[in-house]
């Protein structure tokens, strides 16, 4: 049985993958409960009552403990991964897993050197039901060979929940890095590209006055060499929406299109995980709320067997460094305002 732990309890999606290992047949055997959100760790403390909290130190020295979950403050997120790679143990991350072209090329290196996983845990695929039944429609040709995806990430900002990292791209990474590293991971799976560039790409504060540094709002345009991807991400999710975002994605195939509305139908069916197949054959909705998550399945055997059938090592790279690019050139549309 894969032995977990986890280091680095900055954000809520470190949730997603401990249950997806729990759920998968992973045993958790202990956390660090430093923290930036203490309610975080007031959360795991309730959720996982009976999981020892455990010194970092010795979390990484452990020799019984194969796989280590990572979701600290983004900046530091590729410290403590290559630590524990190091250490002899594979590693999930949140993303961002890497803030910088140095990171990443010193991630790299230790991958290279050491042999051990450092998978991302994308999990507005991975952990979204509606977008697996995408994976599969699209692998079998439901709508031809796929040439561009929209993909649209809003949030909601919750100002009064977040730390003072939170505001500070140097911490977080930017909204490109931070947010749509996700848009970019599903670009490069739903197109089957091995590669792509960065065509344009823009950031902007429209809507924070309060924070000058934040950045409210981020697009990019890709392409590779047979398809193109438009992103759009930002923090203008309206208080009156009944979740924390209205994430959607289009994916345009040669022969029809998928849509995924992720986590709300707007003024439609209840619920989340809709997917609208239009192909040649007419018009389907499904419900994919019952579709179940392969990743952490997939995770579990690559540690165990030494492959890389949940993701590909490049695959994850590449991701890094398109989102690292973006970023980087990214255009400063903010508003000028006077004073």
């Amino acid at each position: 049985m894969l032995r977990f732990a986890v280091v680095g309890i900055d954000h809520g999606h470190i949730f997603d993958q401990v249950k997806g290992l729990l759920a998968a047949g992973g045993e958790f055997v202990g956390y660090c409960d430093k923290t930036s959100v203490p309610a975080l760790v007031d959360g795991f403390r309730e959720t996982y009552p009976d999981i020892p909290v455990i010194d970092r130190d010795a979390i990484f020295a452990d020799p019984d403990i194969d796989v280590i979950c990572i979701a600290a403050i983004p900046a530091d997120r590729a410290g403590l991964a290559i630590r524990a790679m190091e250490a002899g143990k594979d590693v999930m991350v949140d993303k961002p897993g890497v803030t910088t072209p140095e990171q990443l090329a010193a991630v790299k290196a230790t991958v290279e050197s050491t042999g051990r996983i450092f998978s991302i845990c994308f999990s507005e695929r991975l952990c979204v039901r509606s977008a697996v039944k995408a994976g599969k429609l699209v692998r079998e040709g439901a709508i031809g060979t796929v040439v561009q995806t929209l993909g649209m990430g809003p949030h909601r900002k919750q100002f009064d929940k977040r730390p003072d990292w939170f505001f500070k791209p140097e911490r977080f990474g930017g909204i490109i890095v931070d947010i749509a590293s996700h848009q970019i991971d599903q670009f490069l799976f739903f197109t089957g590209s091995a590669t792509g560039e960065v065509t344009a790409s823009s950031i902007g504060n429209f809507g924070t006055k309060q924070h000058a540094a934040f950045q409210d709002f981020g697009e990019v345009l890709l392409r590779s060499d047979h398809a193109s991807g438009y992103i759009r991400v930002d923090w203008f999710t309206p208080e009156g929406l009944p979740t924390w975002g209205d994430g959607r994605l289009t994916i345009l195939g040669t022969d029809g299109y998928i849509e995924l509305r992720k986590y709300i139908d707007i003024a439609g069916r209840p619920g989340k995980d809709h997917l609208f197949l239009v192909n040649q054959a007419g018009v389907e909705y499904i419900d994919c709320s019952a579709e179940p998550i392969e990743y952490f399945g997939q995770f579990i055997a690559d540690v165990r067997d030494r492959t890389q059938t949940a993701m590909s090592q490049d695959h994850v790279f590449e991701v890094c460094r398109l989102s690292l690019a973006a970023q980087a050139k990214a255009e400063n549309i903010s508003p000028r305002r006077a004073g």
